[in-house]
């Protein structure tokens, strides 16, 4: 398999979808691509914000996160024994 990505300090983004298990060990071949230009960075950018887009899972994750952002769960008191 032979995928894409751009390297930001030591996280390297990948520009598709990568339908392997997580915790996978994998090897990396480094072929540095010439510098971008405006419109191809910004055309990739568009890409990479895009790929959360149709999934309806996510919106119930981030809804179950505010409920729990937003829970008031009280405050402990000091006892006075």
């Amino acid at each position: 398999m032979k995928f894409k990505g751009i390297k930001r300090g030591q996280i390297i983004e990948l520009l598709q979808e990568v339908d392997i298990p997580d915790d996978t060990e994998i090897t990396l071949e480094f072929n540095p691509s010439q510098s971008l230009s405006e419109t191809e960075r910004l055309t990739r950018l568009n890409q990479l914000f895009g790929s959360w887009q149709n999934q309806p899972e996510l919106d119930e994750t981030f809804a179950e996160i505010d409920r729990e952002r937003h829970a008031y769960r009280g405050r402990e008191i000091a006892s006075l024994d």
